[in-house]
C-alpha cells in the first residue's frame, strides 16, 4: 500500500515543482471538465492557454493578459507578507472595493477641475480606504483576539453593500438619465488611467505592481523586517524571544495588504473598469489568494503566477464567446488549480513510499 513519510526536511524542488504539477493536473481534470460540458478539451485548453499568447489576435490580447495580471499582482503580494507571518487577511476583495471608492470619490468631487494633482491624490485616497479597511480587523485582532479571517471575509459584504449604494446613489452620475453607475474616468482626463503606450496594456496600475514586487523581495531578502515576518510564521515562539511584536506585525501586514488592495481598486476604476457600477468588483481580491500561493509566497514567483491566471481570464473569456463555455466553468477551472495546489503541496514535507500490509493489518 502507500503511505506517506515525513521527510527530514522540506524538499526545495518539491516546492517549486508542485505549482508546476498543479496546473498540469489542472488541465486534466479541466479537460474532463469540459468534456462534460460537451466541449472538446483540447479545444478548450488550446483557446485559454494557446490563443492569448500565440493566436489571431495575440497582438492585442498580450496587452490584456498586463491589464488583468497588475491588479492580481498587487493584491497578492500584500496577502502574501500576512501570509508568511500567519496572517491571514481574507478580505482583500472588500479592501479592493473600498480604495476604488474613497479614489473615485476624490476624483469625482474635483470634477470637472482639470489639475495634474488630482490623480496623484486619488491614488492616495485609495491606499487610504484599502488600509483604512483592512485596519478594522486588524484593531479587533490586536485588542480583542478576534478572528481576522472571519472579521476581513465578513466585511467583503459590508463593502459590496456600500458599493451598490454608491453606484446608485452618492456616487452615480447626474447626468446618467438615472441609470446605476458613476461618472466615466476614461471622459475626464485629469482622473483617468490610460496606457501608457498604446496597445500595450501597461498603465501605472502594471508599473506600480512591477515597483511593489521588487520593493517586496528586498524587503523579504534584505531587510530585518522581512526576517521579522519570515521568522514569525515559521517559528511563532522563537519570534517572541526575540522580542517580535505579534500586534506590530498584524497592524503592518494587514494595513500593507490592504493599502495594496486598494491601489489596485483605484488603478482598476479609473482604467479598464472605468467606473463605480454595482458590479465593478471581478473577484480579484479572492483570486489574488490562489496567485500568491501558487507564486509560492515569493513576490517574483507572484509575478508569474498573475501572468499566468490572467492567461486563464483572458483565455477563458475568449472560451466562452467561442466556443461557448459557461464562465462558472472557467471560475470552477480556477478554483482547481489552488485545489491541485493545496494538495500536492504535501509532497514537499512527505514522500510517497510503497510498504507491505504487515500480518496484523491484514
Amino acid at each position: 500500500m502507500l503511505v506517506l513519510e515525513k521527510r527530514p526536511a522540506p524538499s526545495r524542488a518539491w516546492a517549486w515543482g508542485t505549482p508546476f504539477l498543479a496546473v498540469a493536473l489542472t488541465m486534466v481534470a479541466g479537460g474532463l471538465l469540459f468534456a462534460a460540458l460537451g466541449k472538446d478539451p483540447f479545444a478548450v485548453v488550446r483557446t485559454i492557454f494557446w490563443d492569448p499568447l500565440f493566436g489571431e489576435f495575440a497582438w492585442y490580447l498580450r496587452g490584456q493578459l498586463l491589464v488583468k495580471a497588475g491588479p492580481l499582482a498587487l493584491i497578492a503580494v500584500g496577502l502574501a507578507l500576512g501570509f508568511r507571518a500567519g496572517i491571514w487577511n481574507i478580505g482583500a476583495e472588500g479592501q479592493y472595493i473600498m480604495g476604488a471608492i474613497v479614489g473615485a470619490s476624490i476624483g469625482l468631487a474635483a470634477y470637472p477641475t482639470e489639475s495634474r494633482w488630482i490623480f496623484p491624490l486619488m491614488i492616495l485616497g485609495g491606499a487610504f480606504g484599502g488600509w483604512v479597511w483592512a485596519m478594522i480587523p486588524a484593531i479587533l485582532k490586536t485588542r480583542f483576539n478576534t478572528n481576522e479571517i472571519l472579521v476581513s471575509l465578513m466585511l467583503v459584504y459590508v463593502a459590496e453593500t456600500i458599493l451598490s449604494k454608491a453606484a446608485t446613489g452618492f456616487l452615480r452620475n447626474p447626468e446618467g438619465a438615472g441609470f446605476p453607475g458613476s461618472r466615466n474616468f476614461n471622459a475626464y482626463k485629469a482622473a483617468s488611467n490610460p496606457e501608457l503606450i498604446a496597445g500595450s496594456g501597461v498603465h501605472w496600475g502594471v508599473i506600480a505592481a512591477v515597483v511593489v514586487v521588487i520593493a517586496a523581495h528586498v524587503l523579504l531578502q534584505r531587510h530585518l523586517l522581512g526576517f521579522q515576518i519570515k521568522l514569525a510564521g515559521q517559528a511563532p515562539r522563537a519570534a517572541r524571544f526575540a522580542g517580535v511584536s505579534a500586534e506590530r506585525l498584524v497592524v503592518f501586514c494587514m494595513g500593507t495588504s490592504g493599502a495594496l488592495a486598494g491601489l489596485a481598486g483605484l488603478f482598476e476604476v479609473t482604467g479598464p473598469a472605468g467606473q463605480i457600477s454595482i458590479d465593478f468588483n471581478t473577484g480579484y481580491g479572492f483570486t489574488a489568494i490562489i496567485v500568491a500561493f501558487l507564486g509560492r509566497l515569493n513576490p517574483v514567483g507572484i509575478l508569474l503566477a498573475a501572468l499566468l491566471m490572467a492567461l486563464t481570464y483572458v483565455g477563458g473569456e475568449m472560451a466562452a464567446t467561442n466556443l461557448g463555455l459557461p464562465s462558472s466553468a472557467i471560475r470552477v477551472f480556477q478554483g482547481m488549480l489552488l485545489f491541485f495546489l493545496l494538495a500536492v503541496d504535501v509532497l514537499s514535507n512527505f514522500r510517497i513510499r510503497f510498504a507491505s500490509l504487515s500480518k496484523e493489518t491484514r
